[in-house]
């Protein structure tokens, strides 16, 4: 499958960072169950601002603030259907406005892609860095159809399928992808128990192999995990697929689900620094997940264009 952003990899593509750290650091309130979602409804101006500042930095791929922003989410929390719907396509606008402005003031075309968070994220329990839960296929389709169909109904450039721990619940909604948008390319990108393995327990390799068969696949990879976990993840999805390998991981931090925090076990680690071995490992599409914030992403823009302290970005 082929289209513009799939056009542009040739070189390295940059995409954002963290939606919660950058919302954050603007003073909203995430702790919540609906997360970064609560803010689309109470201060959405600050989602667009977000996206405004990764835009800033360097990023050339927006993900819209949907992770978390499902359907039965937002009612489980007072919000009615058509609230929730407003919602998840209020999420997707956001990023579209921001990126036609962009354009519109720069000539230069960056990409939206729709972000679909696993089962886990609506448990909000931390599941999704385990996989502890199961659903059927139909179960697991009808569970992301609303959202999906929102995202699509607005349109995006690309469907995010991120931060997934369950190979079964990827196959499902590639299948809800095929049969809703067969033209929208996708992007998978796993949770992982350790750079080998999913957090449900299977191999990569074979996980990657699986949804590899999907034309609609344009791109496979990881995210929220340790910086030191990406090269070696990376090289061996490489043994198993020819598409670019996407990967935005954490700043190596450790997430608590009863407390709903970030823990820095060894401080914030700059993803700059470690660029150069995650491209020799062959990444092509880089940018920042949880506890990560826009300064890292220029970080990596200026790395990438070899304007990193003035250093080369090839040492």
């Amino acid at each position: 499958m082929t289209n513009k952003i799939t056009e542009e990899l040739s070189q390295p593509l940059l995409i954002d960072g963290a939606m919660s750290t950058a919302l954050e650091q603007l003073g909203a309130d995430t702790d919540n169950q609906l997360w970064t979602a609560s803010v689309l409804a109470k201060q959405p101006e600050l989602v667009k601002k977000v996206h405004q500042q990764y835009l800033a930095a360097g990023a050339r791929l927006l993900i819209t603030d949907t992770y978390q922003a499902n359907v039965q989410a937002f009612v489980a929390n007072g919000y009615s259907e058509r609230q929730a719907h407003q919602l998840i396509k209020r999420a997707v606008r956001l990023a579209r406005e921001v990126r036609d402005e962009f354009e519109a003031e720069t000539g230069i075309y960056n990409y939206v892609a729709g972000a679909l968070g696993p089962y886990g994220a609506f448990l909000a329990d931390g599941s999704e860095y385990t996989g502890d839960y199961h659903l059927s296929t139909q179960e697991y389709k009808e569970f992301h159809r609303p959202r999906l169909t929102d995202i699509l109904q607005v349109g995006v450039d690309v469907i995010a399928i991120e931060t997934q721990p369950r190979l079964d619940e990827v196959l499902a909604e590639l299948e809800l992808a095929a049969e809703l948008a067969p033209n929208v390319p996708c992007y998978v990108s796993f949770s992982l128990r350790d750079h080998a393995t999913l957090a449900d327990g299977t191999p990569l390799t074979v996980a990657v192999k699986a949804v590899d068969r999907f034309s609609n696949v344009f791109a496979i990879g990881t995210n929220c995990i340790p910086l030191e976990r990406v090269a070696p993840a990376v090289e061996l999805i490489h043994q198993v697929t020819n598409k670019p390998v996407i990967a935005y991981p954490n700043s190596s931090a450790v997430y608590n689900p009863q407390s709903k925090t970030w823990i820095y076990p060894h401080g914030h680690r700059s993803l700059a620094s470690y660029l150069p071995q995650w491209l020799s490992a062959g990444l092509t599409i880089v940018g920042g997940c949880c506890t990560t914030t826009p300064q890292d992403i220029r970080l990596l823009h200026d790395r990438l264009t070899g304007h990193y302290e003035g250093v080369a970005t090839h040492d």
